[in-house]
């Protein structure tokens, strides 16, 4: 399934994608920003292989991931790799990479 829109993506398609066996010893609270009039703010919490998603921003946040929606859409329908976004500098993004790494097994990006 394709997302049309961030807001499908976080509400429909990652619940879906999101394998919490992958997810073992992740505990994270990773913020999303997407620019632009589809855009908006997410909070994605793993934590003892759940996944909760909620709208708008957590200061507290040990990783943030910003972008542009059609790359975001891009990298979700996996047209463009997680890593070219990054090397590319088509996402922004702060905190562990290492984690972040994680998150892409246990299906997040």
């Amino acid at each position: 399934m394709q997302a049309q829109t961030p807001q499908e993506f976080f509400s429909t398609i990652l619940p879906q994608r999101f394998k919490p066996a992958k997810a073992a010893g992740i505990n994270v609270v990773a913020q999303v920003n997407i620019s632009g009039p589809e855009g908006g703010s997410w909070t994605v919490t793993i934590k003892d292989q759940k996944m909760t998603v909620t709208e708008g921003v957590d200061p507290n946040a040990e990783l943030t991931l910003k972008m542009n929606p059609a790359d975001f859409l891009d990298m979700v329908n996996e047209k463009l790799s997680a890593e070219k976004a990054f090397f590319t500098g088509k996402i922004q993004f702060k905190g562990n990479i290492a984690v972040a790494l994680k998150l892409k097994d246990a299906g997040f990006l």
